[in-house]
């Protein structure tokens, strides 16, 4: 009796049984959410179109988690707008961990580059665990007269605004690659956004674009078969799929690093009991040796970091990348 008083003193007349009610329901959701999480298919949504890095090792976590969690984990490609079309579905999304969004750098570009989205990053998404860090590689077209980038400089001053660099969609990795090296070498090259990096990795082929920032793993294949020509790739030591080729700090491009990291997130709001069992299982699949040598082997390296780690990172990688863009005066994205 003493305690149903302190409660009628705490919340309004009628609100104990509401209460009541929602605890029945399950609207609070404790740790036993963890327990029961997951009873369901659970979506990942992957920004990007079909077949780039971030769709490969969104597919391949999916395949550990489920096998893990007992769940199918099912991926589906929401590409458009620089990532905002499938970033916007998972922040409206029920944050019940059914959900799951594939985040990468781009995103984070996102936060300063759009000024209209419809959602907020960090407030409206939760970071759960990171997957990989891979270096790019910048290569050129063959129809380019040039070995290195000494010569790809030379080739870029002599005719400003005559070589295209693609990408896939502005705030891209790639595109924010080509915009740093602009802003390190002073050289005027023009940015061709696609709509995905299918076509930007034909264009290159065929000369229709000069230059290109790809992935390493990506891009390696057609590296080794001749198809096109690499200048250097964006890590501070030289990959070990291409030892090779110097690291673009090396060939003359003083201080230039990027790099394509990919994790997930989820809807804010979303249990934390849930969030941390994710980010358990994340952990654990990208340290297994199998799946582990098998990254390293195409040039990717698996991330550990807790929960709040990641959050962190995500949010230093925001402010970073507000102050790149200030500074190179990158338009923004209305």
């Amino acid at each position: 009796m003493a305690n149903r008083r302190r409660i009628g003193r705490l919340f309004p007349a009628g609100t104990v049984a509401v209460l009541a009610a929602a605890i029945a329901a399950g609207f609070f959701i404790g740790p036993a959410a963890a327990q029961e999480y997951p009873s369901r298919p659970v979506r990942i949504i992957v920004p990007f179109g079909a077949g780039g890095p971030s769709d490969v090792y969104s597919r391949a976590i999916a395949a550990e988690l489920q096998k893990s969690l007992h769940q199918p984990f099912v991926t589906e490609n929401r590409p458009g707008a620089g990532t905002t079309i499938g970033t916007d579905f998972v922040a409206k999304a029920p944050p019940d961990g059914y959900t799951l969004l594939l985040v990468s750098g781009t995103q984070t570009v996102n936060e300063t580059l759009y000024d209209r989205k419809p959602y907020r990053l960090m407030h409206d998404l939760v970071p759960v665990a990171p997957l990989i860090d891979t270096d790019l590689v910048l290569v050129v077209s063959k129809t380019v007269p040039a070995e290195n980038l000494k010569e790809l400089l030379t080739v870029a001053r002599a005719k400003p605004g005559a070589l295209n660099y693609g990408s896939s969609g502005p705030g891209s990795n790639y595109h924010m690659a080509g915009e740093l090296l602009k802003y390190l070498t002073a050289i005027d090259i023009q940015h061709v956004p696609y709509k995905g990096s299918t076509g930007m990795r034909t264009d290159i082929l065929s000369g229709q674009i000069q230059i290109l920032f790809d992935s390493v793993p990506t891009m390696a294949g057609m590296i080794k078969q001749g198809l096109v020509r690499a200048i250097g790739t964006s890590g501070t030591t030289r990959s070990p799929i291409l030892p090779d080729v110097p690291t673009l700090d090396e060939a003359g491009a003083k201080g230039f690093h990027a790099s394509l990291w990919v994790g997930l997130m989820a809807p804010a709001g979303t249990p934390k009991p849930i969030v941390d069992l994710l980010n358990r299982e994340i952990t654990k699949a990208v340290t297994q040796p199998a799946l582990k040598e098998t990254w390293e082997n195409q040039g990717a390296v698996p991330i550990q970091m807790t929960q709040p780690q990641f959050a962190a990172f995500m949010q230093a990688q925001v402010e970073n990348w507000a102050k790149i863009i200030a500074t190179n005066r990158i338009g923004h994205i209305n």
